[in-house]
């Protein structure tokens, strides 16, 4: 187990939550009427990893509307999409929140702490401090190009389902059946379980 996290001067600073954003949220925010269920999968392979995934679980709870209910254990993972060697490993983990915020703020909370952590968008496949993707939210299916729900690519990783599965083994990808049964059907070579790292789930 890691030392627990601790915040410090050179630590980036997620942009406050808009005005318009918390206006909607603040009633709900204390009781959490009506929430929605949503997974979010965060990975990092630059910089100081596990502090750079802790840091962003931090934001996210510090969402106005949001709170989170699991974060599961810490993965390590070859890149995807680019060839062997070419990118250091991966740290992923998922989070699974409730949440009063539509999925448009939500994303836009997720730009937000990306933006945080300087996340460069320049190279398709590139190596990045910090990805921060919705994966479900609800039950809900679109194919807006803007947020396409569930993630489209969420069924066939590894480096998703296995986090994932290791906190809600009854969880089901929104049209595409069982996380347990996808799981089944891809290839874990270079996604190992590092069970010397721990994220601490916020108090």
């Amino acid at each position: 187990m890691n030392a627990p996290f601790a915040k410090g001067q050179s630590d980036p600073t997620v942009q406050p939550v808009p005005a318009s954003v918390v206006a909607r949220v603040d009633a709900a925010d204390s009781t959490l009427q009506n929430p929605k269920r949503a997974v979010i999968s965060i990975g990092s392979n630059l910089g100081n990893r596990l502090e750079t995934l802790q840091g962003a679980v931090d934001a996210l709870e510090d969402t106005p509307g949001v709170r989170i209910k699991h974060v599961s254990p810490v993965y390590e993972t070859e890149p995807w999409g680019v060839e062997p060697n070419t990118q250091p490993s991966y740290f992923n983990a998922v989070v699974i929140l409730r949440t009063t915020l539509p999925p448009s703020s939500l994303l836009e909370r997720a730009h937000a702490i990306e933006e945080a952590f300087n996340r460069v968008r320049d190279e398709r496949w590139g190596p990045r401090t910090i990805d921060v993707d919705i994966v479900s939210y609800a039950d809900a299916v679109s194919d807006d190009p803007v947020l396409t729900l569930p993630h489209p690519r969420a069924h066939e990783r590894a480096f998703v389902l296995a986090p994932w599965h290791d906190v809600d083994p009854q969880a089901q990808l929104p049209g595409r059946g069982p996380v347990a049964d996808l799981l089944t059907a891809v290839t874990r070579e270079g996604v190992e379980p590092r069970g010397d790292l721990e994220l601490r789930l916020p108090e």
